[in-house]
């Protein structure tokens, strides 16, 4: 969000429908798991907040970020789900695998919501160093967590209004 509000995740300007009727998967990266735990628990708390039971909540983790396409498609293939969201962190390092981490994982989200017709949400942070996925987890920039959440109701909403 590039407002005067870049501080926080901010949903006064859009009415978040109910999640009590909608599953969720969530799919966590155990890379940089400081990270992803606090995106974590931005996602789930919010789900909750907005209505989802915990029960309707599915999480698996997964060893890092290029590998949540694959736990988004097991998720998809295994249970009745509304939504999944996709929570990962990657660091931009000395050499260019940040540059094939992060266009392989966001051409596989979105492989993934194509082949299943289900909203998959991309929830990566792909920041410079430690200290701006921390602002982005939580921190002077908000969750980015709380949003993928946010993002993952509202399509679900859009998905079942269509049906």
């Amino acid at each position: 969000m590039a407002t005067h509000l870049k501080g926080l995740s901010d949903f006064s300007h859009i009415e978040i429908p109910s999640a009590k009727k909608f599953r969720f998967g969530i799919v966590v990266s155990q890379w940089n798991a400081e990270v992803t735990g606090a995106l974590y628990d931005g996602a789930y708390s919010t789900l909750i907040k907005n209505g989802a039971l915990p029960d309707n909540i599915i999480e698996i983790q997964v060893p890092g970020s290029f590998e949540l396409t694959s736990g988004a498609d097991f998720l998809l293939a295994a249970k009745k789900l509304d939504a999944v969201i996709c929570l990962g962190c990657v660091i931009q390092g000395e050499t260019r695998h940040f540059d094939f981490i992060c266009n392989a994982v966001a051409n596989g989200v979105t492989n993934v919501s194509v082949k299943y017709n289900m909203p998959v949400i991309f929830g990566v942070l792909t920041t410079n160093n430690l200290q701006q996925a921390k602002d982005r987890a939580g921190g002077k920039h908000g969750n980015k967590g709380e949003e993928a959440a946010v993002t993952a109701i509202m399509m679900a909403q859009i998905k079942a209004s269509l049906d």
